[in-house]
Formats: structure tokens, C-alpha cells, sequence
């Protein structure tokens, strides 16, 4: 049998793919979600597999998993603005009290843990592209903040652990990552664009639409997170994973009505206060230690992700997560 896994956040968007991934290629699998932001509807499929087995539980208070772990990917946190800011103090909380108890069950178990840090990191960078050297360009204050500085802060306890008390950490940075499963009002930019197209509603720009981003397909971003969690040695990271092939907000905008034959407008509004202007990661470290970079184009990206879209299970998610919310 293959080394028994734990993922937190297993529920949300990323959580889900790498569940299902590791089933598929025989781990068993522990998830912990608390539901706050995600959906059990993103893992309803995986209870055919006899490794699965999934918890409702917070984080912040335990790591309620009596057996012992091999490999921790801690993903549980809000990431979309639109959650984060709507909870901003659970969201530094998970950050920091949740990485705390990952951290202390991981050192009781001898796991690895794979901390899923992300591009915010690096703020509204003054470096381009972004390497892991960059210390970044954050507001301590700012809307964005109780994500920024709650992942940067997490940062720190996961090397901290690792320098006091030896425990095998590895952190990874992600950068903007879409694909099925993504909620459908969690605002994030292409899963938002799709469902305005094909709605037929107006797509919303903050700003004047040239600030930049990277789109990486989900399954390439799996394929990272399980290469970087079977490094042959000690490395802590950080690591960036995402996809180098940058665009304007207005390209990724045209090119969703496009795909989508939809007859929608584009509306354009005040930008956002701290929105990063560019955002492209350097992947240098990702193809050199891991023989790691992204194989999905965005033309074929897209299409999947408007094909889940148009699914009337995808419509059906939309229901619960207004009523939820």
C-alpha cells in the first residue's frame, strides 16, 4: 500500500483534484474540510474509492486524525478576495492557528507537509517576473492583507519547525489556477468571466483591464503539488508553480466571449485597492528540481472549464452557494 495522505481543504477546488489524483494512483486519503468556502459536492465521486475517507473539521481547533500520516498537503484556507475579505480574521486565523496544529501533527506523525502558499506572497510585485528570491511589495493593512500577511506569516512557522524541530516541510507558491470545480461566487477572474458570458450578463473590469496574470489548468498544478511532495531531497522551497504565459485581463475577457459566443458587454470600474498590476512567476526552480511546467494550453484549458460550466450540476452548485451565502 502507498503512503497514507491527509489533505486539508480537501473540499475546495484544488483540494478536490489532488484527492481524487492520489486515490487514483493508490494512496489512501484522509480529507478535513470545514465547508466554510467549499463544497461536498467537489467530492461526492470519491466515495467509491475504498482509501477515501473524509472529516468535517476546523483546522483552527485540531487535526482530528487518530492514524499516522506520511505526506500533509495543507491547502485549507480561503483564497478568493471575495471570501477572504468576507472573513478576514478566520481567514489569518487558518493562516496561523491551523498551519500551528498541521505543523504539531505532522511532527507527531514524521510527515512530510506541503504547504500551499500562493503569488499574493509577493503583493503588487516591483519584480517581473517573480522569482522566489523576491521579497515582495505588501500592504500590512490593506484589504488583501489578512490573506497576504496570513500566508506569508504561515511561511515563517513552516520554517520555523523545520529549523527547530526538523520537520520535513516544503512550501510552494501558487499562482492563479482555474478549471471544474472552481465555486461559481468565489469572483475569481476566468470562473467569474464564464459564468457572466453564459448568463449573457456584462463582465465586470476593475481598472483599465491591462493589469496582467498567469492561468494554470488545474491538473497541471496537481501534477506540481504530487512532484514537489516526492522531492528525493531535503528542499524546502519555496517553489513557484504556475503558468509563465502572461495576458491582460482584457485579453482573457475577449477571449472567453469569444469561446462562448456570448453577446455580453464589458463594464469597466475603478480599480481595486492593492490589485497587483503584473503577476507572472519564474518557474526556473520548478523545472529544474522537479522537470516540472505546464502541458494545457488556455485555449484547451478554457474549453473544459466552460464545458463544467454549462453541466446542470455546475447550475445546481450556484443555488447552494447563493442560499449558503
Amino acid at each position: 500500500m502507498k503512503e497514507p495522505v491527509l489533505i486539508t481543504g480537501a473540499c475546495g477546488f484544488i483540494g478536490s483534484h489532488l484527492s481524487e489524483r492520489l486515490l487514483k494512483r493508490g494512496h489512501p486519503v484522509t480529507g478535513i474540510d470545514n465547508l466554510q468556502t467549499s463544497s461536498i459536492e467537489n467530492i461526492k465521486h470519491l466515495e467509491k474509492y475504498s482509501g477515501w475517507k473524509f472529516i468535517v473539521s476546523d483546522i483552527r481547533e485540531k487535526i482530528p486524525v487518530a492514524e499516522k500520516m506520511r505526506i500533509i498537503f495543507n491547502l485549507a484556507c480561503p483564497a478568493s478576495p471575495i471570501h477572504y475579505q468576507n472573513s478576514p480574521i478566520d481567514t489569518i486565523l487558518t493562516n496561523i492557528m491551523g498551519s500551528l496544529n498541521v505543523l504539531n501533527f505532522a511532527r507527531s506523525c514524521e510527515a512530510r507537509v506541503v504547504q500551499a502558499s500562493t503569488s499574493e506572497i509577493y503583493g503588487d510585485a516591483l519584480e517581473h517576473p517573480q522569482t522566489e528570491g523576491y521579497f515582495g511589495n505588501v500592504n500590512t493593512v490593506g484589504p488583501r492583507s489578512c490573506y497576504d500577511e496570513g500566508k506569508r506569516a504561515a511561511e515563517t512557522l513552516f520554517y520555523e519547525f523545520n529549523k527547530n524541530f526538523g520537520v520535513d516541510i516544503q512550501i510552494v507558491r501558487i499562482f492563479n489556477t482555474y478549471g471544474p470545480n472552481m465555486a461559481r461566487s468565489d469572483g475569481r477572474v476566468v470562473s467569474e468571466f464564464v459564468i457572466r458570458a453564459l448568463e449573457g450578463r456584462a463582465l465586470e473590469i476593475y481598472g483599465l483591464g491591462e493589469q496582467t496574470r498567469s492561468f494554470c489548468y488545474v491538473d497541471d498544478l496537481v501534477d506540481g503539488l504530487i512532484a514537489v511532495s516526492e522531492l528525493g531531497e531535503k528542499y524546502t522551497g519555496p517553489i513557484n508553480l504556475g503558468n509563465p504565459d502572461e495576458m491582460t485581463i482584457n485579453h482573457i475577457a475577449a477571449l472567453v466571449l469569444e469561446k462562448t459566443k456570448s453577446k455580453s458587454e464589458i463594464v469597466y470600474h475603478p480599480a481595486r485597492i492593492d490589485e497587483p498590476r503584473k503577476r507572472k512567476p519564474d518557474i526556473t526552480r520548478a523545472r529544474q528540481l522537479l522537470g516540472w511546467a505546464p502541458k494545457v494550453g488556455l485555449n484547451v484549458g478554457l474549453n473544459r472549464t466552460i464545458q463544467y460550466f454549462m453541466k446542470p450540476e455546475a447550475l445546481e452548485r450556484t443555488e447552494h452557494e447563493n442560499n449558503r451565502n
